[in-house]
């Protein structure tokens, strides 16, 4: 039995090649279905994120990782109407550990874009979701993603990879949520609306900021975000009058020019009863005039000071990765373990089983020379007799042929097994 991955990620294709062969919620059912009906394949799995599309596969026997690998690869060609040669520098395919490791390390956030990012998991238990629902699991694979979890859980609470920020966008709203004491009683103005601000309205709402206004100079851009975070939309003209009734500004724009200006500011800060502000710019060119900083009750941050605190903690999480290395790397072993355990079990069944058949028909003999008029003692003890010899046959026989072949890893197996003592 054996695990296998194949799949592109970030780091092996361009974003052009990785939505070739991406897997949308609406498609994935028809996908693993597709997928499962492959005569070799116990199992499968396909993960599809924006930076990643990796199918896990679980099959019999090891010595058809090469035809699975093909096959896989013929099918994904075929299912998205690819020619899979513009891959071929691109695709990377996992076997046994390597596979599990990958994995784990990809659950964890290791192998992610930004190191100890948590969104990643939530993904792969999605992935794990729609394989449930579609009866694409294997035993291995259930297991498999049990102990990918826990693993996960170990690395979050063993490690420091996901205590600290790690984007621009997130900082910007632990600066916000530290500075003022309770999220949900302030107002925040977002400027834009491109993809880091629709990143920090995620945020915002996870964090327990209500009261928001999207700022955007067209409208129909902006209502994406409001529908994310219920926001009011209003447009970049409309900043100057709309500035006193917030707290908070968040702005990332293409605009060449400052939009908010050192005088609007000093305008609000008086219609407020001069409250404090915090301003956070995290456009090139920047949108806020730098001489906001010098007004009292005003708190400027540029997308170079949040910089600063992500590179400080992204090197803390390579370091909390590299931990999380050794403990991927060991439960991977363990699952790897128990794996190869998996085709020794019918064999063990099959064993007792044969030693049931023999029990059962030595008693039935003894039961039917008891009622014949036997002595029972005599009956008794033939039994007893041919039942150890018939039992003891078989690892008898093994033994002397690991012993004639001069099998020594063998027969130390076997006399182990037997509960021999080395002479």
């Amino acid at each position: 039995m054996s695990i296998t991955v194949l799949g592109v990620n970030h780091k092996s294709a361009s974003v052009a090649l990785r939505e070739k062969i991406a897997f949308s919620n609406e498609i994935i059912d028809k996908a693993l279905y597709s997928l499962y009906q492959h005569p070799l394949i116990t199992g499968c799995v396909i993960l599809s994120t924006c930076n990643r599309t990796e199918i896990y596969l679980s099959y019999e026997d090891e010595a058809d990782f090469f035809r699975v690998k093909q096959s896989v690869e013929n099918w994904l060609g075929q299912f998205h109407h690819v020619d899979l040669d513009v891959f071929n520098n691109s695709l990377y395919c996992y076997e046994g550990q390597k596979a599990v490791e990958h994995l784990m390390s990809v659950a964890c956030g290791i192998d992610s874009l930004i190191i100890g990012e948590s969104q990643i998991l939530g993904q792969v238990k999605q992935a794990y979701n729609f394989a449930q629902q579609n009866n694409c699991l294997s035993v291995q694979l259930e297991k498999l993603f049990q102990s990918i979890f826990h693993v996960a859980k170990i690395v979050r609470t063993e490690t420091n990879i996901g205590a600290n920020t790690a984007s621009v966008a997130y900082a910007a709203c632990l600066v916000a949520r530290d500075l003022f004491s309770d999220a949900s009683e302030l107002s925040v103005m977002l400027v834009g609306a491109g993809e880091t601000i629709e990143l920090i309205s995620r945020y915002l709402k996870h964090h327990g900021f209500k009261n928001v206004i999207v700022a955007n100079r067209t409208r129909d851009k902006a209502l994406k975000l409001a529908s994310i975070i219920d926001a009011e939309i209003i447009s970049l003209p409309d900043i100057a009058n709309r500035l006193k009734e917030v707290d908070i500004v968040i702005s990332s724009t293409a605009s060449p020019l400052p939009i908010i200006g050192k005088g609007m500011v000093e305008r609000t800060l008086h219609e407020r009863n001069n409250n404090p502000m915090l301003f956070i710019d995290l456009a090139v060119p920047r949108d806020v005039e730098s001489e906001i900083s010098q007004l009292e009750n005003v708190y400027l941050y540029t997308v170079d000071d949040l910089q600063q605190t992500v590179q400080n903690n992204l090197e803390q999480r390579i370091i909390a990765a590299n931990e999380a290395e050794y403990i991927i790397h060991e439960q991977a072993e363990l699952y790897v373990d128990w794996l190869k355990t998996r085709h020794a079990v019918e064999y063990v069944k099959q064993y007792r089983q044969n030693a049931q058949v023999i029990k059962r028909e030595l008693e039935l003999k003894a039961l039917k020379a008891i009622k014949q008029g036997a002595n029972i003692d005599d009956v008794f003890f033939e039994f007893s007799h041919k039942l150890t010899n018939k039992l003891i046959h078989a690892p008898t026989q093994t033994l002397l042929e690991a012993a004639t072949h001069e099998c020594d890893d063998c027969f130390k197996i076997l006399s182990k097994g037997l509960g021999l003592k080395e002479l």
